[in-house]
């Protein structure tokens, strides 16, 4: 009977530590995962940039909105670091 509680415990163990690790591992994948689709994927496009641009009452041209575009990946790459 001794036996049977050790091997039950010893079970429990086990699952309690994988569920664990894989909740760790799973966290970790997601996160790296999302940093990759943010920084190849950037949630404002040039569209949306000449948008906000124009409502400011700027006359936006295509240099200033690529420089821009640049500029805030530039910053994004920086402060991912």
């Amino acid at each position: 009977m001794r036996r049977e509680e050790i091997t039950v415990g010893i079970t429990i163990t086990v699952a309690i530590i994988a569920l664990l690790v894989g909740a760790i591992a799973g966290f970790y994948g997601a996160r790296k995962y999302m940093e990759n689709y943010l920084r190849n994927n950037p949630p404002i496009s040039e569209d949306m940039l000449r948008t906000m641009m124009m409502q400011m009452g700027q006359k936006p041209s295509d240099r200033k909105l690529h420089q821009m575009m640049q500029t805030m990946k530039a910053q994004a790459k920086k402060s991912g670091k």
